[in-house]
């Protein structure tokens, strides 16, 4: 080789690696993961319902219950409500995110709505006791309630002070004894805030509560508000917690219905922080039972009401201490496997109705992507940013 080639040769650029094969290349994306906190959360919300739920029929006789009984009202259902606002915030009217809403809200309650009136028909010795979709019986006002609140989403996405004008909205619902009881309204409008202030809760909110500051300043605001339960028993009616009837329906003056919006409103805030405060927020054994919370919340129902009218509560040794703390333990055994994955396998035709014979196909693509149910408060959530689509089960309870 000649000394002017090589002098061309040193001249001449390098070559450019290979790039490499595309199925080589990292995915774009990885999965989503789903968050052990809302996961845990949820489940042990479900677990509070369940004993709440239990504890009814031991209230009479026993300061004690009924205090762990409103205690556990003040933030049980305001704690689903608020996931399941922080879980809609994306919502639109897209097709697919109404179509997974039908499915999975409008379906179900249709559903456990005839189970449960067929239930109270059957318990009043009453085989003609009708079906009506129009007045919730029970637990499936949430559903409703659901339906309601993310339909409306938009709006409160765009006005300018949500969480103040749907308190504005709770306290004037709770003063009106007109409204009703279709579809019960009167939940719908005075559980509202909730659902609005979850909707514009961003990730840090959550975090936040979740510091050990606010862990252990917790402790003695839960202990407060357990003395001034026991205190409250036979001064307040328990009714205020359940936001189902207005002041005067409740036997007191107009004016405190908008009184007791604000203060249970600040109560319930309070009292969930601290409750988010001391969920676990890695995975832990019952992590993974938070993906059926709606399973749980329906269908213990059924069974609540089931043994209010066998008797089972008719042992006067039930009304102990010890049949007190045998009923809990109860409770938070059939819930648990209420959430199971073989109960959600064994009734997704009834919560999760793929159902895509009723709908058009999607444009440009299957509908697989867009079928399955939607939803509530909220039952299988992820974590996800504040510009991703939100997960569908990511509302459910």
């Amino acid at each position: 080789m000649s000394i002017s080639s090589l002098r061309r040769a040193q001249r001449a650029p390098a070559p450019t690696p290979a790039s490499p094969p595309p199925e080589a290349a990292p995915p774009s994306a990885a999965p989503q993961q789903r968050d052990a906190f809302f996961d845990n959360a949820k489940y042990l919300a479900i677990v509070l319902v369940a004993m709440g739920h239990s504890w009814e029929p031991l209230r009479d006789g026993s300061r004690a219950a009924s205090a762990l009984y409103m205690f556990v009202y003040a933030f049980h259902m305001p704690a689903f409500i608020l996931i399941s606002g922080y879980f809609s915030r994306n919502f639109d009217l897209r097709p697919d995110r109404l179509k997974r809403l039908l499915t999975g809200v409008v379906v179900p309650y249709v559903i456990f709505e005839s189970a449960y009136s067929l239930l109270k028909g059957w318990a009043s010795d009453d085989p003609s006791y009708p079906i009506s979709l129009l007045d919730p019986w029970y637990l499936t006002w949430f559903l409703v309630a659901l339906f309601v609140w993310r339909v409306t989403t938009p709006v409160w996405r765009i006005a300018r002070h949500p969480v103040p004008l749907a308190l504005a909205i709770a306290a004037l619902a709770s003063c009106s004894p007109d409204i009703g009881d279709d579809l019960d309204l009167q939940r719908v409008l005075q559980f509202l805030p909730f659902f609005v202030a979850g909707l514009h809760m961003r990730p840090e909110h959550f975090r936040m509560v979740r510091r050990r500051a606010v862990r252990l300043m917790a402790v003695p605001v839960t202990v407060a508000a357990l003395v001034f339960a026991y205190w409250a028993v036979p001064r307040m009616n328990a009714g205020w917690f359940y936001h189902r009837d207005s002041a005067q329906e409740l036997g007191a003056p107009w004016w405190s219905g908008i009184v007791m919006t604000f203060a249970l409103f600040g109560c319930s805030m309070v009292l969930t922080a601290c409750f988010f405060a001391w969920v676990p927020g890695r995975t832990m054994w019952f992590t993974a039972l938070g993906a059926g919370t709606l399973y749980g919340y329906l269908l213990h129902g059924l069974l609540i009401k089931g043994s209010h009218s066998a008797g089972w509560y008719d042992p006067s040794w039930l009304h102990t201490p010890a049949g007190a703390i045998l009923v809990t333990v109860i409770a938070a055994v059939v819930v648990t496997a209420l959430c199971s994955p073989l109960v959600q396998r064994i009734f997704r035709f009834a919560m999760e109705p793929r159902m895509e014979w009723a709908f058009r196909p999607a444009a440009g693509g299957s509908t697989a992507e867009s079928s399955g149910a939607a939803g509530a408060v909220v039952s299988r959530s992820a974590s996800t940013p504040q510009t991703a689509v939100v997960p569908s089960q990511a509302t459910r309870p």
